[in-house]
């Protein structure tokens, strides 16, 4: 399954609501960039719909900016139609860049865990297939340490009973087309009725109760 099926089932309602909808209604609040000194760092992450896990890592303090891309995968230079359609070996991730001096490696990794479903393999909530796999990418031998440690110390936790989350090292990251890029604020309320519509939320809070 897609976001495509859902998406053109509400299509109708969309046109309806945009039409007097003001052209920020819904949008989720982002996270403001502030000057700092530091050399931002970036982090890639695979977490079903680059739509929504922009959205939740652009609201960490810290975060300077995220974009939505593919990585992961086999074809050079992918198109959405061709991730999508489950071809490439790739997945739908972001690369987050971040403060160093506000918001550490580990907190995004243990901020990533808990905006996900890791319980399950090759898809996250309604959308199905290995492009919707969620996937941790490490770029250093520091970054893996901390992914491997915080993976085994939440199945050590028992708050879980598996994770599919595959840990792997960073390949090439490629931009999503341009519309994809802040697609939140640029359509809140077909962005809104997506993320309701594929329980996103509401699984996230069954398996880890209130962020």
């Amino acid at each position: 399954m897609s976001r495509r099926p859902l998406l053109t089932a509400l299509s109708l309602l969309l046109l309806a609501t945009a039409a007097g909808a003001s052209p920020t209604a819904d949008l989720p609040a982002g996270k403001a960039a502030t000057p700092s000194t530091a050399t931002p760092q970036t982090a890639i992450f695979a977490g079903g719909c680059f739509w929504c896990i922009e959205a939740d890592f652009e609201k960490l303090p810290g975060v300077i900016s995220v974009e939505s891309g593919y990585t992961a995968g086999q074809t050079v230079n992918p198109t959405y139609e061709q991730v999508s359609a489950g071809g490439t070996g790739h997945t739908e991730a972001v690369r987050v860049r971040y403060d160093a001096q506000k918001v550490s490696y580990p907190q995004l990794v243990e901020y990533f865990w808990r905006h996900i479903d890791p319980t399950v393999k090759d898809r996250q909530f309604c959308d199905v297939g290995s492009q919707y796999r969620s996937g941790i990418y490490w770029q250093n031998d520091g970054e893996r340490k901390v992914v491997e440690s915080s993976r085994d110390a939440l199945l050590k936790s028992g708050k879980l009973p598996r994770i599919e989350t595959e840990l792997q090292p960073a390949s090439t990251f490629y931009l999503a087309e341009e519309y994809h890029q802040d697609y939140y604020k640029k359509n809140p309320i077909r962005y809104a009725y997506y993320r309701s519509g594929c329980g996103r939320d509401i699984r996230v809070q069954n398996l880890w109760g209130s962020h």
